[in-house]
């Protein structure tokens, strides 16, 4: 996204490691990281949020590494699936956030340029959602319903 909006180039951030064997000091087995999943979805934690507790807290540098699957997968595998995908609800939340701002600051044109930005971005997301049959077909955003999606 940032070369399409900005004249930054590349990819910044940090990066998985190479190795992609499970360290000798991490004690948990796949069977009790699976329940820490299911844990953590059943308390509404979403993947991205899941990762890093199990990296910070029980020392599990890669889920994929240990299970041989993703977060999302096991999630998946388990049926407890959410309605609307993580990636997705958090570009609602933003925009949700931003219209807040925009009531209180009418005036702010920048403000207004990045929630059309945000906008945008969700419908362009939710296209490709309904082409891989994550989202049914009819699903539209609407930003005047949209805090009943975070229900």
């Amino acid at each position: 996204m940032a070369t399409h909006y900005s004249k930054a180039r590349g990819k910044a951030g940090s990066h998985k490691p190479v190795d992609k064997t499970v360290p000798s000091w991490v004690s948990y087995k796949a069977a009790e990281v699976e329940q820490l999943i299911v844990k953590f979805v059943k308390q509404e934690k979403s993947c991205s949020y899941i990762g890093l507790v199990l990296r910070d807290s029980y020392g599990i540098p890669s889920v994929k590494a240990l299970l041989g699957k993703t977060i999302g997968q096991v999630i998946k595998e388990k049926k407890l699936v959410k309605k609307i995908p993580e990636e997705l609800m958090f570009l609602i939340k933003k925009h949700i956030a931003e219209m807040k701002h925009m009531e209180d600051n009418r005036h702010d044109m920048v403000a207004l340029r990045g929630s059309q930005l945000t906008e945008s971005k969700i419908k362009r997301l939710a296209g490709y959602y309904r082409a891989k049959k994550v989202l049914p077909e009819n699903w539209s955003y609407d930003k005047t319903q949209a805090k009943l999606y975070l229900e």
